[in-house]
């Protein structure tokens, strides 16, 4: 009796952080879109990458870490997003979060790994706080071709549901 409690309970906390996890935040969740901010940061190679670049371009934001389950496991939709919708004016940049001394090393060579075709740049306080604040990762934004940012998300997200939500955005 008591291990079936105990299995019963644990069933119920991998539940409710399951839920807690996942806020997606979006129009018809009553968010508010608002105008992306401006920043420059460098990539695992040291060469400035900035918010500029990008004008004109859908771009996915997503603020992660090397030791991010949850962000692992959403790198391989991102690669095939990258993939499928780079033509149509797709630009997926992840903010490593990434800390330490190595923390640089440790990121260039999980992208290799990863085989991740898409931009990479080392992410800071400031710029999380310039988003709102990042209080848990992996958390993405969504950023139209106009410069403001459209949809966030907290936790990992279904690769198909994410795409579907993407879509419109890449229309010309």
């Amino acid at each position: 009796m008591k291990s079936i409690r105990s299995r019963s309970l644990a069933s119920l906390i991998v539940a409710a952080f399951s839920l807690a996890c996942l806020q997606v935040v979006h129009a018809e969740g009553g968010f508010k879109p608002f105008p992306a901010p401006a920043w420059t940061l460098q990539d695992v190679d040291g060469k400035p990458v900035s918010s500029s670049q990008l004008q004109g371009k859908v771009v996915v934001l997503d603020f992660w870490a090397t030791w991010c389950g949850p962000c692992r496991s959403e790198i391989p939709g991102y690669v095939e997003l990258q993939k499928k919708y780079g033509d149509a004016g797709l630009a997926i940049v992840g903010v490593s979060l990434d800390r330490g001394s190595g923390a640089q090393q440790l990121v260039k060579k999980f992208i290799e790994e990863q085989k991740i075709n898409y931009q990479i740049v080392v992410g800071d306080d400031k710029i999380a706080d310039a988003f709102g604040g990042v209080d848990a990762i992996p958390t993405t934004f969504i950023i139209d071709r106009g410069g403001t940012v459209r949809f966030s998300k907290q936790g990992a997200m279904d690769h198909e549901e994410f795409e579907a939500i993407l879509k419109p955005f890449l229309k010309p």
